[in-house]
């Protein structure tokens, strides 16, 4: 073989050979890595992104000139007083005997600041039944939720005393603390039910306690590293709780995949007969490059995040890269040195009725090795190849229609949280009394001099035409910092929590009110920020992502399959499928969570809209996580093909003899995603749903029946590959290492399948 074999062993079967001979050191250096990694990030602490950096446009703009001018801006607070029947006003004694008792109440406690009435500052709602009293927190107002309690506490008690009128209070301090205290517990159940979930489904693939502990072992040591490399990495690109949650999803899911992969590699060459050494060698060979194709594949897709321009969105791609490239590197070189210390005892703690062994004696020698199941749907699908892929592609084109009518944005309170919370009602009932008093438009108004007669009157007529151009009815607040020459302007949009009239709200502020007033006086700056401009920014500037983003990772990928296959059909088909699982994956997401179809059935409900960032995230996940299975599938078919089998055999044997692997793996993916489909959160529920539905998808319809109906379809032409381009560079690995070679023959008769 001479120097064929120093091409073919490739990267991926010299890391498992030194591995394999140097055992203590290829596991000592791994601990080492780790323990390195935790250390240095914990030292070095993590960077989070800033709400400056977070967007671009106007909102960037002003959390720029807010930073710049020093300014803490205060956590502010509303409560809302409003008669439950028809008779009492805002004029009336015992309504006014209420709000001195809120005013009072919430003073004593200490903790606020700028306590306004609503009779001095006029905010009192049109039909005079409800009105607000206003303040803000003491101190920084990114911990106000946890100082809120005896604010809250103390606006309660006001109403004990005051039955006939409804006072609650609600802002940003009270909305933290209602988010911490319902959903930091939510997060961690689901990031602590992973691991158990994951290692459950292990213990029924391989039916051994060993077997099944070691890739949740190394799943586990690769996120604790990377959590470290975050730490390190975020003093130059700043890192989130976001990006943590995601990368532990990823790094599990794609960690416990890939020792999955190798091990059941590992496991079925000795099956056939082969020694521990040998086995160990024609996994790295073979499953260890599936493992590295797929790995680089799955970080170029999430590097494609890195275009977004969007922090959280860097910061999740970044994450999510670094895991799949450290999970990636420990499946090909301690996993072998595991394996070849372990030896025959990887198959120690067997469980009975789930080991192949009592599995192969139930079924007198021929084992459940190819899944009956598969080869059944296989048999079909092979014999008629044209219907199958008719059947099959028309089903996911029908699944992914309701795609082509997708709305994205920000989710409102009442969307996120449904009506299971008591500060939704406020919400909606303030958003009622005074639209969209709950989350003013706030203009930061930067001058030379905020006293200048021509900025006053400026900012006299911006709160003059913002009421009378109709986009807001009130009350116009300006809070002025004269030493920072600063005045902010909050402006109440009409449209409330339904965004897309707020939406056309904020653009006549920006467009018409603000060049005809503050817009005429020279060196005025007055960007327009707050949670609706925050959600038109973002979707703006997501969309200006969205095709940068997709061509480079189906650039990318397509590029890696060609070198990795030498096969310019299977580079476009694998393309191809892909995007129909993405779109079918889209289709069921718009179905339940914006037009609700089906929706109780995962406790959601259609709330209108996907939240803005899911598409994207979703494309790139997926298009990462599909190849996973891809690879590998293909990689067993070419194998089968190099070793001398027809096209329509091969595809049989390759299918069949992954069905047991890409099952256990896409079963542990549905799990560990279906997880975050339990939370509470409306945005959580959409990735979770989302990322299962597609995975579900994927491993079954695409894998069990579009690929081999498409390559069988296709037959000899799958292996075409244009004369030009003879000249790239050869990724793929001989799949006959000499162990290989040596045992073909007697291992193409041990296995064949059955037509």
């Amino acid at each position: 073989m001479g120097n064929g074999d120093s091409r073919v062993r490739g990267f991926a079967a010299r890391a498992g050979g030194w591995s394999a001979r140097h055992r203590w050191a290829a596991v000592g250096i791994w601990v080492l890595f780790v323990v390195l990694a935790m250390g240095l990030g914990s030292a070095a602490g993590r960077v989070d992104v800033k709400d400056s950096d977070q967007l671009g446009g106007e909102t960037h703009t002003a959390a720029r000139i807010i930073e710049d001018a020093g300014i803490e801006e205060p956590a502010s607070e509303t409560v809302l007083i409003q008669a439950k029947g028809d008779g009492v006003k805002a004029t009336d004694a015992e309504f006014r005997a209420a709000v001195t008792a809120v005013v009072t109440a919430v003073e004593k406690t200490g903790e606020v600041t700028d306590v306004t009435s609503p009779y001095e500052s006029d905010t009192i709602s049109k039909d005079g039944r409800s009105a607000l009293v206003q303040f803000d927190m003491r101190g920084d107002s990114d911990t106000a939720g946890e100082r809120v309690e005896p604010v809250l506490n103390a606006v309660e008690e006001v109403q004990k005393d005051h039955e006939s009128l409804r006072i609650e209070e609600i802002g940003g301090a009270s909305m933290m603390k209602t988010f911490d205290d319902a959903f930091g517990d939510d997060f961690k159940k689901a990031e602590f039910s992973a691991v158990p979930v994951a290692f459950g489904i292990l213990l029924i693939a391989f039916g051994a306690l060993v077997a099944a502990v070691l890739p949740v072992i190394l799943a586990l040591t690769a996120i604790m590293a990377t959590m470290g490399l975050m730490g390190i990495v975020s003093h130059l690109q700043p890192m989130s709780d976001t990006a943590n949650s995601v990368m532990l999803l990823v790094g599990l899911a794609v960690g416990v995949d890939y020792c999955l992969f190798y091990l059941r590699r590992e496991r079925e060459e000795r099956e056939a007969g082969r020694d521990a050494q040998t086995a160990l060698r024609v996994a790295a060979a073979t499953s260890g490059r599936a493992i590295i194709v797929s790995g680089v594949t799955v970080c170029v897709a999430m590097a494609g995040m890195l275009f977004t321009g969007l922090a959280e969105f860097e910061a999740m791609g970044l994450a999510s890269l670094m895991v799949v490239a450290v999970a990636m590197v420990g499946s090909v070189t301690v996993l072998p040195a595991l394996l070849s210390l372990l030896g025959e005892r990887v198959e120690k703690g067997k469980i009975p009725f789930l080991h192949p062994e009592s599995k192969l004696r139930r079924n007198r020698g021929r084992g459940n090795r190819e899944s009956r199941f598969w080869t059944a749907v296989l048999k079909g699908v092979l014999a008629k190849p044209v219907v199958s892929v008719v059947v099959a592609a028309g089903a996911l084109l029908a699944i992914a229609a309701p795609a082509l009518g997708m709305k994205t944005q920000q989710l409102t309170l009442d969307q996120e949280f449904g009506d299971s919370l008591p500060i939704v009602q406020t919400y909606n009932r303030l958003n009622e009394a005074f639209p969209g008093g709950s989350e003013p438009a706030e203009v930061v108004v930067k001058a030379d001099d905020i006293n200048a007669p021509e900025v006053k009157s400026a900012l006299a007529d911006f709160r003059e035409r913002a009421i009378s151009s109709g986009a807001s009815r009130g009350p116009v607040d300006i809070k002025l910092h004269d030493e920072q020459n600063v005045a902010f302007v909050y402006v109440p949009l009409v449209g409330g929590s339904d965004l897309d009239k707020a939406g056309a709200s904020l653009d006549k502020l920006r467009d018409e009110v603000r060049p005809a007033t503050l817009g005429k006086v020279d060196g005025v700056e007055a960007p327009i920020t707050g949670q609706v401009a925050g959600s038109k920014d973002f979707n703006d500037q997501l969309g200006g992502a969205v095709v940068p983003v997709f061509a480079f990772v189906v650039v990318f990928a397509f590029g890696l399959m060609l070198l990795s296959f030498r096969s310019l059909t299977i580079a476009v088909t694998s393309i191809v499928l892909n995007l129909l699982s993405v779109g079918a994956a889209y289709g069921i997401l718009v179905a339940v969570f914006q037009h609700g179809w089906g929706a109780s059935l995962v406790g959601a409900e259609g709330v209108g809209a996907i939240i803005s960032w899911l598409p994207l995230f979703l494309f790139v996940i997926l298009f990462g996580l599909s190849m996973d299975y891809h690879v590998f599938v293909v990689s067993r078919i070419r194998e089968a093909r190099l070793r001398g089998r027809t096209t329509k055999d091969a595809i049989q044997h390759g299918v069949v003899t992954t069905a047991g692997v890409v099952t256990s793996a896409a079963v542990i993916m549905v799990a560990v995603f279906a997880i975050f489909g339990t939370l509470s959160m409306q945005s959580m529920k959409q990735m979770g749903v989302g990322l299962a539905a597609a995975v579900l998808i994927d491993a079954t319809i695409i894998r069990g029946v579009l690929l081999p109906a498409v390559m069988a379809l296709l037959g000899e032409r799958n292996w075409y590959l244009p004369k030009w381009l003879n000249r790239l560079p050869d990724l793929t690995h001989d799949e006959a290492p000499e162990a290989v070679t040596r045992g073909a023959a007697r291992d193409d008769e041990g296995e064949r399948v059955p037509a």
